[in-house]
């Protein structure tokens, strides 16, 4: 087996505890790499379409890429994969920290779990023995409390990754929770581990990860870091994401009101105030994912006013900051802390939550939720009581919150009178927190990827935001901002190039800071493969097929996945940076299907594209 891999994965059904060891097979790990690429071919041809994402066929699974754990300089990451109970296609999820690294350590490359268990269960698995114990006195403690019991029980060294009571409820904004407040937010895959009764995964080991050529990682580790110095890796250095925070509300890169709020100090005028060295003032010390140089995490003080902050919470990143912050006007940071701590002790996803709380809050002022339906609460905007009363009570799953607990459109649903108008989600899934009306091509991103509405899934849309920043990307072309064509090549091949990179493992801030040939560089070290850019791109293309192959054969079509009206300037904004602007995403979507070679009504890969990728059986699948 090439370097970077343990060599095998484990599968567990919960519904009969029978636990199986299985060898990676090294052609699938070349074609599809390791995390989200290796699962969907794994889960595509192994799961038949059409499960119930909440019920025991629907397979799940802990991944790694060959990166992670390794001396790659941003090989920090694991995901969590399996069908979404959000959008019902491909979902997964990505978090850093140092479960990922350990369960590699631990032995095993990949965890993937069926069946449902008929009590609460976690699997613990040490230095390549894994055991099925029983969870039942670990069920409705939060994640914190989860992880400081098991470490109790295992030892310090043990890492673990969990659900809080939000997953158990099967609240379906809910993720999974590793070193206390790092999630896999995103697809809903918290309420998938809940539906399971897998409360937590708990992994101890001191095995080595095998690399090719240990010298060479070593030599780009230096080369790299030293390639990192500059302004956004010192920002990130420094302050974290928080670190843009206040210029991103001010320029229009944050959505503000529910996205129907003006930009460029006009509604949100106090953005500073949640952010930069607002923020790093209440940081107690620095967090730093797994042999991370750059650390842009952080843990804070205790204090706060009238809303107390735990000692050693996490740092709001800068997807907490808008969604708690700008989206429901709020500029009071002990408000915005306390929020950010209760999504990640109870496990839910903060940019789904502060959505939610936006979207009632605009029910509210139409008239459409009164008081009485919102549990007593004044859902006014801005208003700091309100906001982390309906936070506890989503997490909770309790009264008004069980309303917006799985997210804004089954919540329009639920309340009717009009209120779809104010759900702002593509295909089931909230909004993350840039504009599309500021950097068009994050609109392209959220409607063309298998997971919608994901900012981390490449695309230009940063290369479009960071110079209307003052900032730079580096090896990005100079295209034009409200460029409604020409720009489906570029856009496909930084999709692609970041496909590769979250499958290898790999943190996308890291990717910010370093060089673009970094991933297929370390690849190469670590593996021993011969492995370019032109590799790269080629991998992450057919990543990219594999998991828009399960949303098709989910029955999920393109007209599915579509932005709300407000989100591409119909009508236009008034005021405001973004004043009159109204973007042409329909147009930038269908050149990127024809670039990728999509088809436009159904979604479908076409034939001969699916055999050029060495895809021949999944080509018979989707045109037998």
């Amino acid at each position: 087996m090439a370097g970077g891999y343990m060599g095998k994965m484990l599968w567990v059904d919960l519904s009969t505890g029978k636990m199986e060891d299985e060898p990676l097979d090294e052609k699938m790990c070349r074609d599809y790499i390791g995390g989200y690429g290796l699962a969907a071919k794994l889960i595509y041809d192994r799961q038949k379409p059409g499960v119930d994402a909440l019920g025991p066929d629907n397979i799940f699974g802990f991944v790694t890429g060959p990166l992670t754990g390794t001396g790659a300089l941003i090989g920090s990451r694991y995901m969590v994969v399996g069908k979404s109970p959000r959008t019902g296609g491909w979902g997964d999820a990505n978090s850093g920290g140092f479960f990922g690294p350990n369960l590699k350590f631990a032995g095993y490359d990949a965890v993937f779990f069926k069946g449902i268990s008929e009590k609460p269960v976690y699997l613990f698995i040490d230095n390549g023995k894994p055991e099925l114990r029983d969870a039942s006195n670990l069920w409705g403690k939060d994640a914190v409390q989860t992880e400081d019991a098991l470490r109790a029980e295992l030892g310090k060294k043990a890492e673990i990754a969990c659900i809080g009571p939000s997953g158990e409820k099967l609240n379906l904004i809910a993720g999974v929770v590793n070193n206390k407040g790092r999630i896999a937010a995103r697809s809903g895959l918290g309420a998938v581990m809940g539906s399971k009764k897998l409360k937590a995964v708990a992994v101890l080991g001191n095995m080595e990860v095998p690399v090719a050529n240990k010298e060479k990682v070593s030599e780009l580790r230096k080369e790299y870091t030293k390639a990192m110095e500059g302004h956004f890796a010192d920002m990130m250095k420094n302050y974290g994401t928080c670190g843009l925070a206040a210029q991103s509300a001010a320029m229009g890169d944050s959505p503000i009101k529910n996205w129907a709020g003006a930009a460029g100090n006009i509604d949100f005028p106090n953005a500073a105030n949640i952010s930069d060295d607002q923020m790093i003032n209440r940081q107690e010390r620095k967090y730093a994912c797994y042999r991370c140089p750059v650390g842009c995490g952080g843990h804070m003080k205790a204090g706060g006013n009238k809303f107390k902050i735990p000692a050693g919470s996490h740092k709001p990143e800068y997807e907490t900051i808008a969604a708690f912050g700008s989206m429901v006007l709020n500029d009071d940071l002990d408000v915005l802390l306390l929020a950010n701590d209760i999504c990640n002790i109870y496990g839910i996803d903060s940019i789904s939550a502060g959505t939610a709380v936006a979207f009632a809050m605009e029910c509210y002022e139409n008239g459409i939720i009164t008081k009485a339906d919102a549990d007593g609460l004044e859902l006014t905007w801005g208003n700091h009581d309100a906001i982390i009363a309906l936070t506890e009570k989503i997490a909770k799953r309790e009264g008004f919150g069980a309303v917006l607990a799985d997210g804004v459109k089954v919540a329009a649903e639920k309340i009717g009178k009009g209120s779809e108008k104010y759900a702002m989600h593509v295909g089931g899934e909230e909004i993350p927190m840039h504009d599309p009306r500021l950097a068009p091509s994050f609109g392209t991103t959220y409607e063309t990827d298998a997971t919608p509405a994901r900012h981390t899934q490449g695309g230009f849309g940063f290369g479009e935001m960071m110079p209307a920043a003052g900032l730079e990307l580096e090896g990005l072309p100079p295209l034009e901002q409200y460029a409604y064509t020409g720009k489906a090549m570029v856009h496909g091949m930084m999709a692609n190039s970041s496909h590769t990179m979250s499958a290898a493992g790999c943190c996308l801030f890291g990717s910010y800071v370093t060089p673009m040939d970094a991933v297929p560089n370390f690849l190469a070290a670590v593996t021993g493969w011969e492995f370019s850019m032109p590799d790269s791109l080629v991998v992450g293309e057919r990543i990219a097929n594999i998991r828009r192959a399960f949303n098709v054969r989910e029955g999920i079509k393109p007209e599915d996945y579509k932005l709300p009206a407000r989100i591409k300037g119909v009508p236009p904004l008034k005021e405001g940076p973004l004043a009159g602007v109204t973007i042409d995403v329909d147009n930038l979507s269908k050149e990127l299907c024809e670039f990728m070679d999509w088809d436009l009504e159904t979604g479908k890969p076409s034939k001969d594209k699916l055999v050029s990728l060495g895809m021949d059986d999944v080509a018979k699948d989707l045109w037998p």
